[in-house]
């Protein structure tokens, strides 16, 4: 996996973050890590620090003043990853969702063509582990949703787990991403899909987490909802900016 990094934001995930980090590094020696930390109150930015004693030049964090959103979070990281001429990046959450072990499968659909890989849970079945029941139909639901209005031919469209060329995020322009919360993930697949990239979706399975707090709330649930349905018009009337 070379030239490879890996962002992840980190709010409050002290419990999760020396774990991750160690898995990580213990799977890829030529991987690096990017966390992109919004202040965590719980002192989880005091604990990479001190992990990177340990793997220093592979483990970076940037620090911003607040809570901000997952999305800025990402565009922060997308232009810190590209300044420093990465060729593969990596969204990946921190508390074990998204099984490091398949960074592999996505780093592979890239380096054999894809533009953008997504870890699908949906591509073949539903692949969800210790969601309750409400949780599957309403993410399910919300995949469907966003392929009907987008007419995107995606399983998983609301997927947080993604490999991007560098070459298909120099197309786009990162100050005009609108969405802060998980319809972030909807936008840039969408704007992918308007470039007419090569999108692969990777089937995964995606474990709830078992340690800190869920960042789910009804503002990005109605942000996601709504939202997508602006872009699409604004799409239409071509009024997008990608």
């Amino acid at each position: 996996m070379k030239k490879s990094i890996v962002i992840i934001p980190t709010y409050n995930e002290k419990e999760n973050i020396s774990l991750i980090i160690e898995s990580v590094f213990s799977l890829y020696q030529e991987v690096h890590v990017l966390i992109v930390d919004d202040n965590s109150p719980d002192g989880t930015a005091t604990i990479i620090e001190n992990y990177q004693i340990k793997y220093a030049n592979r483990l970076f964090l940037e620090k911003r003043e607040g809570k901000q959103g997952l999305g800025t979070a990402y565009i922060h990281g997308f232009k810190w990853a590209l300044g420093q001429e990465y060729e593969f990046i990596f969204e990946m959450d921190a508390d074990f969702s998204h099984n490091p072990a398949d960074l592999i499968q996505l780093y592979k659909a890239c380096e054999q063509g894809a533009d953008l890989a997504i870890g699908s849970r949906y591509v073949k079945g539903v692949n969800v582990v210790n969601w309750p029941m409400s949780r599957i139909l309403l993410s399910y639901g919300a995949s469907k949703y966003v392929r009907w209005i987008t007419r995107m031919q995606l399983h998983d469209t609301t997927a947080g787990f993604v490999c991007y060329k560098a070459s298909l995020l120099r197309k786009f322009n990162l100050n005009k991403i609108k969405f802060v919360g998980y319809a972030f993930q909807i936008e840039m697949k969408f704007k992918a899909w308007l470039l007419n990239a090569k999108i692969v979706e990777v089937p995964v399975i995606f474990t709830d987490r078992s340690r800190g707090n869920s960042k789910m709330s009804g503002g990005i649930i109605s942000e996601a909802v709504f939202g997508v349905l602006k872009m699409k018009i604004s799409s239409l009337l071509g009024k997008l900016e990608i």
